[in-house]
């Protein structure tokens, strides 16, 4: 039976450690944040709360239950997220394929560009005036279609496109399927790690994009989430943020009822990441075991 050496014990305990403070350090403040969310106006102005809620209340989360313009920007967030990841995953498949087959010509020059764009990305300016001249400006295809492809899942892509098989493009193609049909019908099956995972990345991309709306969209009824939780953090004003709020709610905190919007605001991720965690995994070992 092998025997780990001293050095080697020392070097697991290093990393068990490191590992539990960086989780401790990601749990304290969303701890933190939940506590303060269901504890009382007092509790919180008093500054009693820390991990655990002090006068434990729903108020602050029946505040944002009711809150219009929460929910509108939250629907808008929610489509971005399905629409732009759907048009994210569609042409990265679309792209991924035919530079990951070894017949493809040119496949050299194309990738160099896909790079070059990864070191030197797009001015703030042109990209604006590139948007502002296709009339997106002010439209939910503003944040969806100028980043539809990124260049560094597209290179997951090709990898994971490249590690499979030959021999079944070209079986495939002696029973007469066309490209097309291969990519959809063969390898999409085949490669639910890294479609998983790059839905993942794209997902949580659209959901927490800030500084594309910021630029591109100026009307308040299209403002996604993000953009509300910092006007909501920046400046709290129950006139413009919070409306048809129910009367027999009328003492609360405004710092509890941020707690409360981020702490919903973080729901839909943290639901989905259960559900696609094994795939994720095998997609982000890619590349780390060389057969």
């Amino acid at each position: 039976m092998y025997s780990k050496s001293f050095g080697e014990r020392s070097f697991d305990t290093l990393n068990v450690a490191l590992l539990i403070g960086a989780c401790l350090l990601i749990f304290i403040p969303f701890a933190h944040l939940l506590a303060a969310s269901f504890s009382s106006r007092e509790a919180l102005i008093h500054n009693l709360v820390t991990f655990i809620p002090v006068d434990s209340t729903l108020d602050n989360y029946l505040l944002v239950w009711h809150n219009k313009v929460f929910w509108n920007s939250f629907r808008i967030s929610l489509i971005v997220t399905v629409v732009g990841t759907v048009i994210n995953m569609y042409f990265t498949l679309l792209t991924a394929y035919p530079l990951s087959r070894p017949a493809f010509k040119g496949k050299k020059w194309i990738l160099l560009g896909i790079v070059f764009t990864m070191i030197f990305s797009a001015p703030l300016i042109p990209m604006y005036l590139v948007v502002k001249s296709l009339g997106m400006m002010n439209t939910l295809w503003a944040i969806m279609i100028p980043n539809a492809i990124g260049a560094f899942n597209l290179i997951l892509c090709i990898t994971f496109f490249r590690g499979l098989p030959e021999e079944l493009t070209e079986a495939a193609k002696m029973d007469g399927m066309g490209d097309n049909g291969i990519l959809w019908r063969i390898f999409m099956p085949l490669s639910l790690p890294i479609v998983m995972t790059l839905t993942l990345f794209y997902a949580v991309g659209h959901w927490n994009n800030y500084m594309g709306p910021l630029f591109f969209i100026t009307d308040s009824g299209i403002k996604p989430l993000q953009l509300y939780l910092y006007s909501l953090l920046s400046q709290f004003n129950t006139q413009d943020s919070f409306l048809n709020i129910p009367e027999s709610i009328s003492q609360y905190s405004p710092l509890g009822i941020q707690m409360a919007t981020v702490g919903v605001a973080t729901l839909p991720i943290l639901m989905i990441y259960p559900f696609i965690q094994k795939h994720f995994i095998r997609g982000a070992l890619l590349g780390s075991v060389k057969e």
